[in-house]
């Protein structure tokens, strides 16, 4: 059971009010227990999340490159929420079970693009200070435009929210969970 208690969704006046039609209407009229939770507390913060996910949405990666990221970060930092939701959706983006694994596991996938990417992120993820020129490098040279460099840090940045505040929270998961 989650640490964090919050009153009916049904009940929400105000902001978080606001927040949850926004995201009914993202959601297909479900709230996930992550989005209730963090309207119920910080209706701006979930705010911003729903904002910059926008901006991801439509920005320069592809919904194939977003899940693998945040799959792979939530894997890395170990939240059990993110890591079911993230591999729901990468599904539904159309990564097969087993590249789901092959992520998760940081084996190659058989995709060379993809296998860089997921390289970048692991490295970004366990390395602290700047990073070598070889590694920005590589990633370039499997593709990616520089553009597509600051949408992945804002899709870790992002992941690494939820997955602080689902680890705080011990989050109920109500995604497929993932073996």
């Amino acid at each position: 059971m989650s640490r964090i208690a919050i009153p009916a969704i049904e009940s929400a006046t105000g902001a978080t009010a606001d927040v949850y039609a926004q995201v009914k209407k993202v959601a297909g009229g479900s709230i996930p227990n992550l989005f209730a939770a963090l309207g119920y507390l910080a209706p701006a913060s979930l705010s911003a999340v729903l904002n910059a996910e926008g901006a991801l949405g439509s920005a320069s990666l592809s919904r194939q490159d977003l899940e693998t990221i945040k799959l792979l970060v939530s894997e890395l930092t170990g939240c059990d929420y993110c890591v079911a939701a993230h591999n729901l959706l990468g599904k539904m983006a159309g990564l097969s079970p087993d590249v789901l694994r092959q992520i998760r596991a940081g084996q190659p996938t058989g995709d060379a693009r993809r296998d860089a990417l997921v390289r970048f992120v692991r490295v970004i993820q366990q390395t602290s200070g700047t990073l070598p020129a070889a590694e920005v490098d590589a990633i370039r040279a499997a593709g990616y435009t520089d553009a597509q460099l600051a949408d992945i840090s804002l899709a870790i940045a992002l992941t690494i929210f939820t997955n602080t505040f689902n680890r705080i929270n011990d989050t109920d998961v109500d995604f497929p969970p993932v073996r």
